[in-house]
């Protein structure tokens, strides 16, 4: 029987939890976020708004491109010019 994990710890493994999702996306640029949408009903533009939701409610100014920046790993005009491929798919939730 596994122990429960303590609250004063969930915090910090959902964190790093959270920063392995974006590490793992920032390494698999060959996946679009079309992709993303149709399989998982999310993209990193929503990671994206989702960061920048939480960091506002906790009293932090966050920009749009601020926080792609935080998920993508690089400006997303970088981004879509390097590793976006077809025509402009991007996902407006």
């Amino acid at each position: 029987m596994s122990n429960p994990i303590p609250e004063s710890e969930r915090t910090d493994i959902e964190a790093a939890a959270f920063r392995r999702l974006v590490k793992h996306l920032q390494e698999h640029t060959d996946v679009q976020n079309i992709d993303l949408m149709n399989l998982a009903g999310f993209c990193r533009n929503c990671l994206s708004k989702w960061y920048r939701a939480e960091a506002e409610e906790r009293g932090f100014e966050v920009s749009d491109p601020e926080a792609r920046e935080e998920i993508y790993g690089m400006p997303y005009e970088q981004w879509k010019a390097t590793y976006q491929t077809g025509p402009k798919q991007e996902h407006q939730p």
